[in-house]
């Protein structure tokens, strides 16, 4: 086992440990940001087992990954936006510090990737992961608001 590997053994068993007690049990609030979180754990430990196996594929669902889990946390937020209106969830420590992870990992693997097309790829993630991160919590935060524009000049003679 190589230091790549342990990294995502730690990783998945600490933090996705607690990210999926947080899914499982609590309140709302607390569920949508254990979900935001999983999406990051799970990428970022892609990401480590690419690069302890040697294998491009998992780089490649990592990518997928990246784009898709900020996209099903803002569908939940839609969804809920309701239940979040008047209370949503809050973790601005908690982002920075997954943000943080993330960038710090990710550099890790781009130096080791040595450079070219698989750093400039490992980047592309990494910055994907940790805006689609940011967006989602700031939609889980305050909620997505329908219709907030006034109807001007409709219906009244």
């Amino acid at each position: 086992m190589n230091g790549w590997l342990l990294a995502a053994a730690i990783l998945l068993a600490g933090g996705g440990g607690v990210a999926v007690t947080c899914v499982a049990t609590g309140p709302l609030r607390r569920r949508l940001i254990a979900q935001n979180l999983s999406t990051s754990l799970v990428c970022v430990a892609l990401l480590l087992l690419a690069q302890g196996y040697g294998r491009s594929a998992y780089v490649d669902a990592g990518l997928e990954l990246a784009i898709l889990g900020p996209v099903g946390t803002l569908v939940f937020a839609r969804l809920l936006a309701d239940e979040l209106r008047h209370r949503g969830p809050r973790a601005p420590r908690l982002t920075a510090a997954t943000a943080a992870g993330t960038a710090v990992a990710v550099i890790a693997l781009a130096v080791a990737a040595g450079g070219g097309r698989a750093t400039v790829k490992l980047l592309l993630i990494g910055g994907l992961l940790i805006a689609g991160n940011v967006v989602a919590s700031r939609a889980l935060a305050g909620g997505l608001q329908e219709g907030a524009r006034p109807e001007s000049g409709r219906g009244t003679p």
